[in-house]
């Protein structure tokens, strides 16, 4: 080792420079792959509903002068588009929403979970409401418990101030163990109003729900409550649960259907949910490719550099290399020396790499609200730039094996 270490005091500046850029490639590499990995489980996220069999419709309202045979009241008009649809070839089940996992917007509140208690309330809690046939619709699987009692559909709009709350209504398992952990939900209560003692108990368990917007707070992204309404009066999201293969016709036909039952709008978007699904990790997947080639390209300038100085030093010590054969030194002996002289350059930029990734990450925490990189993370980089590094010093070092001892006779 004493050998080793005194021909690194030789070339302080090439290890010095060597060990810099290994440090940034690891600081850099470590977080971009946990990113990848955070990217990557995101994607994989289950919505909890049955993405393929679903298709989509919002619809806005137009002043064309024209008289509608469902302007009556709102649950009219929804019980007759809901009828126009059911009756579309391939359509099993429609229903109203208020949102869907992944559609965007949403609604949230705080819930409570003693009346007027402010010490017990749960914060950023999405609120879904659905008419009946909602969970049957969705195809939400629910892990304990029952879908709602046709008597526990109610007219409530959390929109509207003399709304009064369901008496029911179905949580995640995730909500359910914030709001309660260790303990059974069924039949708990929360109140959704801090000045109305009415509460809302827990009637069913979704096994999963995802929230319309994902990442967006550190509780979770279950953190929701499915409730029961008999209408949705406010940009209803119409949901139908169709045969696969007749989705995209389904899709297509959808406006025209409406428009058959009320001229007096137009279908805003209506999308097959597996569309949806997709576009909405469509800025992911381009994160994930794009940290790849910056890894990539990081790794094969740091292999690039490690090649280059190695082959160098080969180079350089041809005469030093004959001599130590001609002494008896064996081609594995100076393949382990080149070998172990790459092992503790690259260990030292790794060591300085990371507490420069820890630092990185404290950084992009701060500007980017990215979550907090664990410790045990940090061998991931450090494997991959030992790796690289032994990779790289390998053929240089083989070179220098089969340097033969008649080279200690040569000039230097």
């Amino acid at each position: 080792m004493h050998p080793i270490v005194s021909a690194l005091k030789h070339h302080k500046t090439a290890v010095i420079l060597l060990s810099v850029e290994i440090a940034l490639t690891c600081a850099i590499v470590t977080n971009a792959l946990y990113l990848i990995r955070d990217r990557v489980s995101a994607m994989r996220a289950t919505t909890g509903i049955a993405n393929d069999e679903l298709v989509w419709a919002r619809t806005r309202g137009l002043d064309l002068g024209l008289s509608s045979p469902t302007d009556a009241s709102p649950e009219s008009r929804a019980a007759a588009d809901l009828a126009a649809l059911r009756a579309m070839p391939g359509v099993r089940s429609a229903t109203l929403v208020n949102g869907l996992p992944l559609l965007g917007s949403y609604m949230s509140t705080n819930v409570l979970r003693r009346p007027g208690d402010e010490s017990s309330a749960v914060g950023n809690v999405v609120i879904y409401v659905g008419t009946p046939g909602t969970v049957d619709t969705l195809g939400i699987e629910l892990a304990e418990g029952r879908d709602f009692a046709p008597g526990e559909y109610a007219d409530y709009d959390p929109f509207a101030d003399d709304s009064s709350a369901p008496s029911a209504m179905i949580v995640t398992r995730e909500m359910a163990d914030a709001l309660w952990p260790g303990e059974d939900p069924l039949g708990k209560a929360i109140y959704l109003d801090d000045e109305s003692p009415q509460p809302t108990r827990v009637v069913g368990v979704a096994r999963h729900l995802l929230d319309p917007v994902v990442g967006n707070g550190d509780g979770g992204d279950e953190r929701n409550v499915l409730l029961p309404s008999r209408k949705i009066s406010n940009n209803p999201t119409y949901v139908l649960r169709v045969d696969p293969a007749s989705r995209e016709g389904i899709a297509r036909d959808l406006p025209a259907v409406l428009a058959g039952v009320d001229p007096a709008r137009m279908v805003a978007k209506n999308e097959v949910y597996a569309r949806t699904v997709a576009d909405a990790f469509r800025g992911d997947r381009a994160m994930v490719w794009l940290l790849l080639v910056v890894i990539a390209c990081l790794l094969a300038l740091t292999a690039l550099g490690v090649v280059g100085l190695s082959s160098f030093w080969v180079q350089q010590r041809t005469h030093q290399i004959g001599v130590r054969r001609a002494v008896g030194a064996t081609r594995g002996d100076i393949l382990r020396h080149f070998l172990v002289e790459n092992f503790l350059i690259v260990g030292l930029g790794i060591v300085a790499g990371s507490a420069a990734a820890v630092g990185l990450n404290a950084w992009l925490m701060h500007h980017y609200e990215l979550a907090r990189l664990p410790l045990t993370w940090l061998p991931s980089g450090a494997l991959v730039l030992w790796a690289l590094g032994l990779a790289s010093a390998f053929g240089p070092a083989l070179r220098a094996a089969a340097v033969p001892p008649a080279m200690a006779t040569r000039a230097n």
